[in-house]
């Protein structure tokens, strides 16, 4: 008996080993949530928002390196999928997104909740169709999950309400055959690269998410060229911990002085697998060569003297066998104290910011004046609440990160060491991922520790979606920053020397809030009582969602803080207290 257009898509997405599809049901997804519905090992889970569904399907993409799926129904069910489907596409992980369209017949008559999806999806999509005849399957879907896995991005198949019944002419099994390819450089460029690496003085590594399943061969890279590394955030998961002896964290506004001072010290820097895109953050006048698997991100953001497109596992290897072994050849051994110094300076950057971390902090001589002028409330600090997550949570703790503030603590404050993951819209820079993204992790194993640091304003934002971590009893535990502020855009208001304006959050009681949704809440507002809250919550079983109050005026010093900056934020100051002067009638 031949199969129906929704069963030969259900089948095959059994058979490629996707293990949840995440949507909300109705109109023409119908015939295909029945075929999940019957399905053993496929789990449909039915969101409250599709863009909550597609970045569920996208953090469960990224931490399985398969395929995740989502899906939306016709109109507006598909348009609400945009949002996650641009991180998916941004973060170049392979996402299937079906999509559900109007009648075959009334297609281009302006049916009601009719879209072009096709046009609709145009920009996000590495491949976009529109079912037209059963006839098209399987070889529509094959196309689709190909280009989606063999070009790391998001491909969408239009499915018209009418054909998800239809039974399909010519059936047989999808057949995918997918097997990546792992390239690497010729000779030659190889060649050039490592005679650039060999006659630099000081080299400085920068480290992306594209090295990090070459681990030991950047290391060992590093130490042969006496090299610090400097980390992009998505490489923060891979390249932390004691183990690694080169690390000197992360660059850019999230950043720290001596990654800053590492690549502004060195003469040469080696880009493997980043295509990091802040250019104010390259320094100027320096040799650059870039190991991409991407052409096109060669000299993209810097100029570059060599560019070596390949694996980056594959072309760290090669450059291995060509470098000039220095310990015994005629230069003698190279000299570390590059190396050395960006190190130390990084060990005084981090007890530093452990005194900062410490809950008794404002209650020292320096602490009780620098609170007197950033935190006269007494709220706790959110790089506190940050480290006592850190020491915490479990070594191979799943983390999830809304953008802004939340990432920046994260960031400073969260070490992945160990089997730890991470999770962000870290390309995109979406409101609203942490919680999502959390549920995605979490489904994928339910006794693995997930925790999302979630921003107040990000947490609110989908907020519906914590009743699909308590309808699937999905053991989420959301950490939820709350500051009162959409905290980053005040951090660049003040910087740019405008008075906070817009920022303000009238938030209610979120812990009240998820007991009201059946999820054990607890609200934190004491510093003494930080560390056995969050004791308590990841103690306890199921979803938890712990609402921290954390100081609003915190200020994230980035890395290279200019003049400018540090003028405006004086100025910015200023206004806000004539403002508030003004406004309650005292001046």
């Amino acid at each position: 008996m031949a199969r129906t257009v929704a069963r030969v898509i259900v089948d095959a997405l059994s058979e490629l080993g996707v293990r949840q599809v995440f949507g909300v049901v109705g109109d023409a997804l119908n015939p295909l949530t029945d075929a999940l519905r019957t399905t053993d090992g496929l789990e449909w889970v039915g969101c409250r928002h599709e863009e909550a569904a597609a970045f569920a399907a996208s953090a469960q993409s990224q931490l399985s390196g398969t395929l995740g799926v989502c899906m939306g129904t016709v109109g507006p069910g598909s348009v609400h999928l945009l949002n996650g489907l641009y991180d998916a596409a941004k973060s170049r992980t392979p996402v299937l997104a079906v999509a559900g369209q109007v009648p075959l017949s009334e297609l281009g008559s302006d049916y009601f909740q009719e879209v072009d999806n096709d046009a609709l999806f145009s920009d996000v999509a590495v491949f976009r169709a529109t079912l037209t005849s059963p006839d098209q399957l399987p070889q529509l879907l094959e196309a689709a999950v190909r280009n989606a896995i063999g070009r790391k991005g998001v491909a969408v198949l239009t499915v018209p309400g009418d054909l998800g019944e239809r039974e399909v002419g010519t059936d047989r099994p999808a057949r995918f055959s997918l097997n990546p390819p792992v390239t690497r450089p010729e000779e030659s460029a190889v060649s050039r690269a490592a005679e650039l690496l060999d006659r630099a003085e000081r080299v400085t590594l920068l480290v992306g998410r594209g090295a990090r399943r070459a681990r030991e061969e950047v290391l060992a890279l590093a130490d042969r060229l006496a090299a610090p590394m400097v980390l992009t955030l998505k490489a923060k998961e891979g390249f932390e911990g004691d183990t690694n002896p080169f690390q000197v964290g992360q660059t850019g506004l999230i950043g720290n002085p001596a990654a800053a001072s590492a690549l502004e010290d060195a003469d040469t820097l080696l880009l493997l697998g980043t295509d990091f895109p802040y250019r104010e953050w390259y320094p100027e006048g320096k040799t650059v060569v870039q190991v991409d698997t991407e052409a096109a991100h060669i000299g993209r953001r810097v100029p570059v003297e060599a560019g070596l497109v390949g694996d980056t596992g594959a072309t760290v290897r090669a450059l291995l066998t060509h470098l000039a072994d220095r310990v015994d050849g005629a230069d003698g051994p190279r000299d570390r104290s590059h190396l050395e110094k960006a190190r130390k300076r990084f060990e005084q950057w981090r007890t530093g910011q452990a005194r900062l971390a410490d809950p008794a902090h404002d209650k020292g001589l320096i602490g009780r004046l620098r609170s007197s002028l950033d935190n006269r409330f007494d709220d706790i600090r959110p790089e506190a609440l940050a480290s006592v997550v850190d020491r915490l949570a479990a070594d191979d703790a799943v983390f999830t990160s809304d953008t802004g503030m939340a990432t920046v603590w994260l960031s400073r404050f969260v070490e992945m060491r160990g089997e730890r993951r991470l999770i962000g819209s870290y390309n995109l820079g979406s409101m609203a991922n942490a919680m999502p993204q959390a549920l995605g992790a979490q489904c994928l194993d339910r006794d693995r520790q997930v925790v999302a640091f979630c921003g107040d304003g990000g947490l609110s934002m989908l907020l519906g979606d914590l009743m699909t971590l308590k309808t699937h009893r999905l053991p989420v535990k959301l950490v939820v920053f709350d500051n009162r502020r959409l905290g980053m855009v005040k951090l660049e208001q003040e910087q740019a020397g405008l008075p906070e304006f817009g920022t303000v959050l009238d938030n209610p009681d979120f812990a009240a809030v998820a007991e009201a949704m059946g999820i054990p809440g607890i609200r934190v507002t004491d510093p003494a009582d930080l560390e056995k809250s969050v004791r308590r919550a990841f103690g306890t079983s199921g979803p938890v969602l712990l609402d921290v109050l954390t100081n609003p005026d915190e200020v994230a010093v980035p890395a290279k803080p200019t003049v400018e900056q540090g003028w405006g934020f004086a100025v910015a100051k200023v206004k806000e207290i004539v403002r508030s002067h003004g406004d309650d009638g005292t001046a």
